[in-house]
């Protein structure tokens, strides 16, 4: 009998129908198509518009499209962890609401937050408790809208982001399929580069930090992006070697879309042809933990069993990873 391993058997993305098109930014702030696209590959993104609509309205979205296309039923779920740093509120969780949402009344349930590498983070520590034995279905979603931390008079960071997300099932199987490895980093130094200001327990909401626009996101973009080109690189390099692939063997790269270059720079770092690499920046823009579940969802057709995929991943707080998925169908 082989290891037991978790093996992704779904996958289901979601986005807001609303497109915010870089020509409509231009009459919001001093940009340009041009500025934009040469900068970050963005054409376009999504935005959640609507009262009282959060990121569990991606999040339930995705769960209900994972159960219909798996044939699963919500009570078989037995765990669902939600990546996130837009979460309906401080507390409860945005995953008890999801499973309120979806009646997943079997699963318990939480988010994690490490930002843009939320999703790789869960994928990982959902993993694990497949191959314990104790789990047999976990959903790992990311679900972000970004929209509402973005201030829309910054022309530096309101033309990267938008809203949407994706998640996957996981299930136990024993043949060579699934989650094989995984690598990942943090630096809490770089929480100076990326980060929302306002907000938590060092600066709570006031009066002050709302005129300082203080819960919007805050980047220092040329530094974000020297680390970034070095963190998914590297590590992505790591997971290649230790598990003994090459570009030649590897089917897909699957990274974080946060900006073009960083993502041509990871692929040429691992000497992959560029024709392997999933880009959907150009539609969706920066999602945060919803860009590699997106991307999953959008190349579902195109991948086979046994297809050699690496997920990598940049993201504020410094966090980065990398995690070496075999198809399993």
């Amino acid at each position: 009998m082989g290891k037991l391993r978790a093996a992704i058997t779904g996958v289901h993305g979601w986005v807001p129908d609303y497109v915010l098109t870089n020509a409509e930014l231009e009459k919001m702030v001093d940009t340009s198509d041009e500025w934009i696209t040469t900068r970050s590959g963005i054409i376009e993104r999504r935005i959640l518009k609507g009262e009282g609509q959060g990121a569990s309205v991606i999040g339930a979205e995705v769960v209900k499209g994972l159960l219909e296309k798996t044939g699963t039923k919500p009570e078989e779920i037995d765990m669902l962890i939600i990546s996130t740093v837009t979460p309906d509120y401080a507390f409860p969780a945005t995953a008890n609401i999801v499973s309120d949402m979806c009646g997943l009344k079997n699963a318990w349930s939480y988010d994690l937050n490490a930002a843009c590498s939320g999703f790789l983070f869960a994928l990982t520590t959902g993993s694990q408790f497949i191959e314990t034995g104790t789990h047999k279905k976990v959903l790992i979603v990311g679900a972000e809208k970004m929209s509402m931390l973005t201030d829309y008079t910054d022309r530096t960071t309101c033309v990267l982001f938008g809203d949407g997300g994706g998640g996957v099932l996981l299930e136990p199987t024993t043949e060579e399929v699934g989650i094989m490895d995984s690598k990942h980093y943090t630096d809490g130094s770089g929480r100076q580069y990326l980060y929302q200001k306002g907000g938590g327990s060092v600066k709570p909401p006031s009066f002050e930090t709302v005129a300082s626009k203080e819960h919007f996101v805050h980047q220092e973009g040329q530094s974000v992006f020297k680390f970034a080109v070095k963190g998914m690189a590297d590590v992505s390099v790591e997971i290649m070697e230790r598990n003994n692939l090459t570009s030649d063997s590897i089917a897909w790269l699957v990274p974080h879309q946060a900006n073009l270059r960083i993502i041509d720079a990871t692929a040429r770092r691992m000497k992959l042809d560029p024709r392997k690499v999933m880009i959907n920046i150009q539609k969706y823009g920066n999602t945060t933990t919803g860009t590699i579940p997106l991307c999953l969802w959008e190349w579902e057709d195109q991948l086979s069993k046994g297809d050699n995929l690496i997920l990598s991943a940049f993201g504020g707080g410094f966090t980065w990873g990398s995690v070496y998925v075999k198809w399993a169908y």
